[in-house]
């Protein structure tokens, strides 16, 4: 059987191809058009399409028209890029004060496991995840069964959403943190709620809340 004899490329298209296994091996993902581009130093995205379309017909790619980067070179597989897990390890009570698990911070086995965007790391080191309990932080657009991911820190700044702890009654609670003088004051974002008082000394900020996951209902 005699094979049909392929084209060959232009300049540009060789680029192109080799731009795209070089993003590839470097980010263990397919460049967008945008990225080709900019890559390629070519005019316009126009450009880059109807040269990936040529590439395309010559069997060299596969495009998925639907995926920002659904470029595929023929013969080279592209692993899925593994996103961040982070442990989810317990209730958090967004509401009255429930016991604290460890005074120390929290320990033992986590609940779950989850994965979350790179963006939401952001360069933070040691994140987990609190399952809330109870409504008092409603206005903040935390609800009762979200999860907030929380940043291990001992201090936060006045008006941070943070795990405080209260050392005597040894319980912890979802708030915003405000100091007051010898008192700090941790105020529920729900206006049918009403805020605890406690002394400084008494309060233990044990992370600052850097996200929120909406669970769906």
């Amino acid at each position: 059987m005699i094979m049909p004899r392929r084209k060959k490329l232009s300049p540009r298209q060789e680029r192109i191809l080799e731009f795209i296994k070089e993003f590839i091996e470097d980010n263990d993902l397919p460049p967008t058009v945008r990225d080709i581009q900019i890559g390629c130093s070519i005019s316009s995205t126009s450009v880059v399409d109807y040269n990936l379309r040529l590439l395309q017909k010559e069997g060299l790619i596969r495009r998925k028209s639907d995926v920002a980067r659904g470029i595929e070179l023929v013969g080279m597989r592209v692993n899925a890029p593994s996103l961040p897990r982070i442990p989810v390890l317990s209730y958090i009570a967004a509401g009255e004060p429930a016991l604290a698990l460890d005074a120390e911070g929290w320990s033992g086995e986590p609940m779950d496991n989850i994965e979350i965007t790179p963006g939401m790391v952001n360069g933070k080191k040691d994140l987990y995840a609190l399952k809330v309990r109870g409504t008092s932080m409603i206005d903040a657009l935390v609800a009762d069964g979200d999860l907030v991911l929380i940043e291990p820190a001992r201090q936060a700044n006045n008006g941070a959403m943070v795990v405080a702890r209260l050392k005597e009654e040894n319980e912890t609670t979802l708030k915003y943190l405000y100091w007051e003088g010898d008192m700090v004051r941790l105020q529920p974002a729900n206006d049918q709620m009403d805020p605890i008082y406690s002394h400084a000394s008494n309060v233990e900020v044990q992370g600052r809340v850097v996200g929120v996951i909406r669970i769906m209902r």
